[in-house]
């Protein structure tokens, strides 16, 4: 597969803020956003959800623009403007024409630099995050997961929900979020990734002078993830039972990422991977289950979701340990190429969208340093053998297993 294109483009500001652009001129559209490499694993136990306050805060108000003036400002030109908060880094980014990146630009700059943290606005705010935690619990299969986190770090800022919750939401003050902004926020923990029809020089120069008052460097700290895993169920009157299996998975830079990749793929990443052929189309134990593996700096977790019915359980739970039990002798190298086949492609198309291309350039120069070019990653995934994956297989599933459940608790 042979790939043409220009290669992104990084300079690194006199403040330490590196930028980093890709150039695609056959759009008329530009992603752009502020990364930080600051996320709930940074937060002590006391404030654990302050980092997802402070991405709702960002937005409510600054000496410049009101809440309303942000959302009209962008709105008015057909602009998109959003947050997120990961468990390593939080996000501020904007998808807007190109003629008016430059206002895109402005209002992060504004945003990130000379928010008020008013206390009408932070009290409205704090309402409605603590909405969203509740929606949070309402949602099974959305819960699960943070105890399946929470399970397999325990005790630990690792294993706490990115949320946080309602009790320390509410404890918050302005006075806290602010302080933990002018902390942990500094540019040398930031990058500003952009994607589209953009010009590199003229990136580098709007972004400087709209981010110059940025503090230069704020250390931040994290303890070392130790993945532990363990058992917990939550019993709950629901039509299903939610079931997270997982291991300890791989860090990011570990030289078997793309292989469990691949593991990941063959064992339950679409409709002709052995978990969804043997469970569902075979059996009929249930409508979803798939495998996920979530990376970080230093540990990370392999898992497999299913939810069913609770009179199933029992005979869910031992087919999926057979598939586990019998992948490393079983595997067919048919089974690699068409696992290839899905990564490969998937990258290829992530590709045509310029907010793909941004949070990837944004995350490979936060995790790696530098921007790794498509064909790189394509020759790693090339590179996996079947040996490889069927070993590291091997060594997952024999390792320390977490089993979280969420529902009505017969047959568990």
């Amino acid at each position: 597969m042979t790939i043409k294109a220009t290669p992104p483009m990084v300079t690194t500001l006199p403040n330490g803020l590196r930028v980093v652009t890709d150039s695609i001129p056959h759009v008329e559209t530009v992603t752009c956003g502020l990364w930080v490499d600051v996320g709930a694993r940074h937060e002590p136990a006391n404030i654990n959800g302050i980092s997802h306050v402070l991405e709702h805060m960002a937005f409510k108000g600054t000496t410049r623009r009101s809440a309303l003036q942000i959302a009209e400002e962008i709105e008015a030109v057909g602009g998109y403007l959003n947050a997120y908060t990961s468990r390593e880094a939080t996000a501020y980014h904007s998808r807007i024409l190109k003629d008016n990146l430059p206002l895109a630009i402005d209002i992060l700059a504004d945003i990130l630099q000379n928010s008020t943290f008013d206390a009408t606005e932070f009290a409205r705010e704090q309402s409605v995050i603590i909405q969203e935690i509740g929606q949070t619990f309402d949602t099974p299969d959305d819960i699960v997961f943070d105890y399946f986190q929470e399970t397999c770090f325990p005790n630990q800022p690792m294993g706490r929900a990115i949320l946080g919750t309602a009790e320390i939401v509410r404890s918050l003050t302005p006075m806290q979020v602010k302080s933990y902004m002018q902390d942990h926020y500094g540019a040398h923990q930031m990058v500003f990734a952009a994607a589209g029809k953009l010009d590199h020089q003229e990136m580098v120069d709007i972004v400087g002078e709209k981010f110059a008052h940025l503090p230069i460097d704020r250390p931040k700290e994290a303890s070392p993830a130790v993945y532990k895993g363990g058992t917990f169920h939550q019993a709950r009157d629901l039509e299903q039972t939610h079931v997270i299996l997982g291991f300890e998975g791989l860090p990011f830079e570990h030289p078997d990422y793309y292989a469990a990749s691949l593991l990941s793929t063959i064992l339950g990443g679409g409709m002709s991977s052995r978990l969804f052929q043997e469970v569902r189309e075979k059996r009929g134990l249930v409508y979803s289950i798939y495998t996920f593996t979530s990376s970080y700096q230093d540990s990370g977790v392999f898992g497999i979701y299913a939810g069913t019915s609770p009179h199933q359980v029992s005979e869910l739970l031992p087919v999926v340990h057979g598939e586990l039990d019998r992948f490393s002798k079983t595997i067919e190298l048919s089974e690699i190429n068409r696992a290839k086949a899905q990564l490969k492609a998937g990258l290829m198309m992530s590709l045509e969208s310029t907010t793909a291309r941004c949070e990837q350039l944004a995350n490979h120069v936060l995790i790696y340093g530098r921007p790794i070019p498509p064909s790189e990653t394509l020759k790693k995934v090339d590179a996996v053998t079947l040996d490889h994956v069927a070993s590291l297989a091997g060594r997952l599933f024999n390792g320390p297993k977490t089993m979280t459940t969420l529902g009505p608790g017969k047959g568990i």
